[in-house]
């Protein structure tokens, strides 16, 4: 069974910093993602430099099927040592997890990544080798579904070191609080969020160091199915609403003339919800054996605007208590990122006069253009998004 690898990383800068140090990369090949977190040496613009150099060159090099080896090798001979304290310039970790579930971890001089099974730190055994003159761990293991794979930079373990804590907050500690929390939070990206804001806090809103966390959770496969606007053709409304009914996974309905044909070809009722929970956006509805139905273009628009503002900045418990309100974008938005491994998308291509501007060509419609951009968000979050048209 193919596994879907959700992933969310956090970044914490060093207090008076405006660059990180530590860097992430995430990297999805055909049958595997590689995921690297590198931490420059010291804080700055120098750290932002060779941790960027560190992961991009080892994400690279695998990604061409380059050994690990060679990797490091590389890395070795581009960045010099440090003279004063005879340290490389960068530690890094690089997690490989397969489609089938097994995992191939590589570690130099990074806390040891946390996996968490069902509320459990589990124990990973790892073999340390010399590799490119330098000592790193390697371990392989396999994962399963709701697993949950963390790598942190050191910035973690000692946060509150001297402040709310006297010798930081540990990596046993860590690992503990991330087992309790797996239990409450699923989503990579709530837990990436709880972790960073847990040490925000034992740091006081003052980081002595660069903290980043990358959550890495294996999710089971959760397709989902949008439909979206009337075909061209009426003939062709059965073959389309018949198309989105046989495809596994959940499903919704994004327009009002959409959600009336669905109805129709199905011969189900249509009940709008009197919740108005955001007098700004339209209510949701519903119809039987449909997750979500919503009005169309107004609130496909929040939406996209909700999951840009995700990728296009760090996350906050503000950014999360936005995506559980109870009105359609939240929920489309909330769907997309947290429920779903990839999306399929029926699209009819009739205008709606009502979103056509009278300048554009008719191939240009709003809601055409939003559905392209909805769909460009989707493969952002590294999920698989497939468009048929009617």
């Amino acid at each position: 069974m193919r596994m879907h690898v959700d992933t969310a990383f956090r970044s914490l800068n060093k207090f008076g910093e405006e660059l990180c140090g530590d860097k992430v990369k995430i990297t999805r090949t055909e049958n595997s993602t590689i995921c690297v977190l590198a931490d420059g040496l010291g804080s700055g613009v120098k750290a932002n430099i060779l941790s960027t150099l560190t992961s991009t060159i080892i994400s690279t090099m695998l990604n061409e099927g380059a050994s690990v080896e060679e990797a490091v090798e590389t890395i070795t001979s581009t960045l010099p040592v440090c003279n004063v304290r005879k340290l490389a310039y960068s530690t890094f970790s690089i997690l490989q997890i397969y489609d089938d579930g097994s995992v191939y971890l590589v570690e130099f001089d990074n806390p040891p990544c946390i996996f968490i099974r069902n509320g459990k730190v589990m124990e990973i055994e790892s073999e340390y080798r010399q590799c490119a003159g330098k000592n790193i761990a390697e371990s392989r293991f396999t994962v399963r579904p709701g697993d949950v794979l963390t790598l942190l930079s050191d910035g973690v373990i000692y946060a509150g070191v001297g402040q709310a804590l006297n010798f930081g907050w540990n990596w046993d500690n860590v690992s503990s609080w991330l087992a309790k929390t797996t239990l409450k939070e699923h989503s990579a990206p709530r837990l990436a969020t709880s972790l960073s804001q847990a040490v925000n806090e034992l740091y006081m809103d003052r980081p002595g160091d660069d903290s980043t966390c990358l959550v890495v959770r294996i999710a089971p496969r959760c397709p989902v199915n949008m439909l979206s606007g009337p075909p061209v053709d009426k003939a062709n409304d059965n073959r389309m609403v018949h198309d989105f009914m046989t495809s596994p996974g959940k499903k919704m309905v994004c327009g009002g003339t959409s959600a009336n044909i669905v109805a129709r070809v199905l011969n189900r009722k249509i009940e709008t919800s009197i919740n108005y929970i955001d007098p700004t956006l339209p209510p949701v509805a519903k119809i039987e054996g449909i997750d979500l139905v919503t009005e169309g273009v107004l609130t496909l628009s929040r939406a996209v605007d909700i999951i840009r503002d995700y990728l296009d900045h760090q996350a906050d418990e503000y950014y999360f208590r936005k995506l559980d309100e109870q009105n359609g974008a939240s929920m489309i938005a909330k769907l997309l990122l947290e429920d779903c491994t990839s999306l399929k998308i029926f699209i009819g291509k009739a205008i709606n006069p009502a979103h056509q501007n009278p300048g554009l060509p008719a191939d240009l419609s709003i809601k055409m253009k939003l559905l392209d951009e909805l769909c460009g968000l989707v493969k952002r979050m590294g999920k698989e998004v497939e468009k048929v048209y009617y």
